[in-house]
């Protein structure tokens, strides 16, 4: 497992931006796997619904702005609604997904606690870095 030795700064405004399809984008922020945890910022629009998605370890999801619905496959009836400072611990190997709700945009801080992003979907692909591979990326090139 990935020791800190000492203090990481990463600042958003010099964060990378990686597309999570028409509504929704993420900046990671300590992403470098040299960490025992990795964070990134979501920004989801209103209609967003994540693809239902697990991974091997415990995820937390911090609210910033906004509100979302969050659910474990199996168990939507269950959903929990959340507002800005609101925050959920997702088991690991539990499928789930979230929803933006309203009319605004939501903005979460993820945490995974590990030095390195694993998500497994449910109905498409990861990239190496954990990132959902979009459809446009899934057809053949012409």
């Amino acid at each position: 497992m990935a020791t800190l030795q000492a203090a990481k700064v990463r600042r958003l405004s010099e964060s990378g931006r990686v597309e999570f399809g028409p509504l929704a984008f993420y900046h990671p922020l300590i992403a470098d796997g040299d960490t025992p945890v990795r964070t990134g910022i979501q920004t989801s629009a209103p209609g967003y619904v994540a693809p239902t998605h697990w991974h091997p370890y415990v995820e937390l999801l911090f609210i910033i702005e906004g509100e979302a619905e969050v659910w474990l496959q199996g168990d939507e009836a269950k959903s929990q609604h959340l507002a800005a400072g609101d925050c959920v611990a997702l088991p690991a190997n539990i499928p789930h997904s979230f929803r933006t709700v309203g009319d605004k945009p939501m903005r979460l801080l993820g945490i995974h606690a590990n030095p390195d992003r694993v998500v497994n979907y449910l109905d498409r692909k990861s990239d190496a870095q954990g990132y959902p591979v979009l459809d446009t990326e899934l057809r053949p090139a012409s």
